[in-house]
């Protein structure tokens, strides 16, 4: 779904289907501007930036039209630690605070709101489920990566859950340092390490270059057809926008783009085609997999469940006993 992001003159953000009302043509291409107002480029419909119909071309002669009903579709939308999250059903009447369960309150800690934008990386996959499975697996780390940052990572992990939501991490031997203090005295590196799963389909994962942390925020969308899917990856850092900054997020972000395009989706692509054979029946996810058993046991649970139960389900949580681990 094509979706238009607008912050008004009222500094709220509103998020609409981007898609004129006249006769369904796309207001504005992929990109980031400024804009009072939203011109249809069919038939210069115009719409300003709380989505209301404001301008008709030639409306004279178009015929009766009650321009108050003939806004631009709205959709739920909210700002929780420095993130914009847009639910893509008009009619969705989610509870965000439910759904995020306090994992935003988290989120704080690694200070969206203060992040320059580096880059986006857009990257063909298979179905995203696969795709998602090795943002949430560090059982794989050492060996499909042998030959980038594996030798450096843990294939053990361990998985903090909010919710729906968990943040994996290694195990580190200076945590052991941590017992007894304040987490108020813990370093920024424990409070915000690893990476943050945000369910269904999101990630956020934070490295070291040049004395600041920079972001891969993961966003793996379904694609065209069941064995597709399509990620958009994007870069931010609180880092200043400085030439020798540039340079080596460029350099990172090629790096990360080369490891998730050439080793965990060449080789989910190679799964999909292995799957679709049939020849196994059941697949198998051990007790340290826990972060993919957690997930798609959400996902089990969505799919049994109405709309209007989902405010529930995401209060009561799914049945811990379907997650070996949790």
């Amino acid at each position: 779904m094509p979706v238009l992001i607008s912050r008004g003159a009222d500094g709220i953000a509103r998020a609409f289907v981007n898609m004129c009302s006249h006769r369904g043509a796309q207001l504005v291409d992929p990109g980031v501007g400024t804009a009072r107002r939203f011109a249809c480029p069919y038939h210069n419909w115009t719409y300003n930036q709380e989505g209301d119909l404001v301008g008709v071309f030639k409306q004279d002669d178009f015929g009766q039209l009650d321009t108050s009903c003939l806004g631009l579709t709205q959709l739920p939308i909210a700002e929780r630690a420095g993130l914009i999250w847009v639910t893509l059903s008009p009619d969705s009447k989610l509870d965000f605070d439910a759904f995020f369960a306090g994992y935003d309150e988290m989120l704080e800690f690694c200070d969206f709101a203060s992040m320059n934008h580096f880059g986006t990386r857009i990257l063909a996959g298979p179905n995203w489920k696969i795709s998602f499975d090795g943002y949430v697996d560090f059982y794989h780390l050492p060996i499909l990566h042998k030959n980038t940052f594996g030798p450096d990572m843990s294939p053990d992990a361990l998985f903090h859950r909010v919710g729906p939501h968990q943040r994996v991490t290694g195990p580190r031997g200076n945590w052991a340092k941590l017992e007894g203090r304040p987490t108020s005295e813990w370093p920024e590196s424990v409070l915000t390490g690893g990476v943050w799963s945000v369910f269904p389909h999101g990630s956020i994962a934070g490295f070291e270059i040049e004395g600041h942390k920079i972001y891969q925020v993961a966003r793996v969308f379904p694609g065209a057809t069941a064995d597709e899917s399509v990620t958009y990856l994007d870069f931010i850092s609180t880092a200043p926008k400085t030439d020798e900054f540039i340079a080596a997020a460029n350099k990172q972000i090629a790096f990360l783009e080369n490891v998730v395009r050439d080793e965990d989706y060449a080789t989910g692509l190679k799964i999909q085609r292995t799957v679709k054979t049939g020849a196994k029946k059941v697949l198998h996810f051990g007790r340290n997999e826990g972060g993919a058993q957690y997930v798609h046991g959400w996902l089990d649970a969505l799919l049994v469940t109405a709309d209007e139960d989902l405010n529930e389900l995401f209060r009561n949580g799914i049945d811990a006993g379907r997650i070996t681990n949790y």
